[in-house]
């Protein structure tokens, strides 16, 4: 284990990428259970307001990720420097993703429906991280020869094929099948046969004249959903906590 660790994590500099995961994902589940804490009214924790306003944990994000992000890009990718550059930018990311879904709706939506969107993107962040540590990279560059990788037609060919496959996986409504395609374009080229969310742009263009393709769609939407949404939600209120029902914001 320690060779393997030394051979495919220091040696080959993504030691801090695993400390900026690490401290990413601990992050986000501490600051998850002192909030959960927070909002049952257990413990010392309170939030915190300055001037009669509440202080998102989003703030101190935000420059803990602009902190971490630009010593790491001055210190390089190995050394004692980028390894600490690394936990603060993790840190930062982990507390600035937890608020993702204030940042979208410009509106504290933390304990609503809407709030789960930032569970989706930690957990989504947090598995092409993953990708990325288990020798993946953008659009399969890794996957060339060196040859091949000094042609550049192949390379331009590759990345254009990958990217057409991600754009189309996109337009079809599965964003989250279209961002893990980057990483690993068999992802991709299964969300580009499949067929589009009912209201994707792709289903609005290319299912108007096609009545039993819309049907389709729409019977495979209600299918998947009818599956998955159920466990979906139960792990995000297992990460995240179970949001308000709409009366109880009232």
């Amino acid at each position: 284990m320690g060779r393997w660790f030394q051979e495919n994590i220091t040696e080959a500099g993504k030691l801090p990428l695993l400390l900026a995961l690490a401290s990413f994902v601990l992050t986000f589940l501490i600051t998850r259970t002192i909030t959960r804490l927070i909002r049952a009214g257990i413990g010392p924790f309170r939030d915190i307001t300055a001037g009669g306003t509440h202080i998102h944990h989003a703030v101190p994000g935000v420059v803990l990720t602009v902190v971490g992000g630009f010593g790491a890009v001055g210190s390089g990718r190995q050394g004692v420097t980028a390894a600490l550059c690394a936990v603060v930018f993790g840190i930062g990311a982990g507390l600035l993703l937890d608020e993702f879904a204030l940042i979208v709706h410009i509106d504290d939506v933390y304990w609503t429906e809407q709030g789960r969107q930032s569970v989706e993107v930690v957990v989504l962040t947090a598995a092409l991280v993953l990708l990325v540590l288990s020798g993946f990279s953008p659009l399969d560059v890794d996957s060339l020869s060196p040859a091949e990788r000094q042609d550049r037609a192949n390379l331009a060919l590759t990345l254009g094929l990958n990217f057409l496959l991600v754009l189309i996986t996109l337009a079809k409504g599965r964003p989250r099948t279209a961002i893990i395609g980057t990483l690993v374009p068999f992802v991709a080229l299964f969300g580009a046969l499949r067929l589009a969310r009912p209201g994707s742009p792709w289903a609005r263009r290319c299912y108007r004249s096609r009545p039993r393709a819309r049907a389709r769609a729409l019977l495979r939407a209600y299918r998947h959903d009818r599956r998955w949404d159920g466990p979906r939600r139960r792990f995000q209120n297992l990460l995240g906590g179970t949001p308000d029902p709409p009366a109880a914001r009232e």
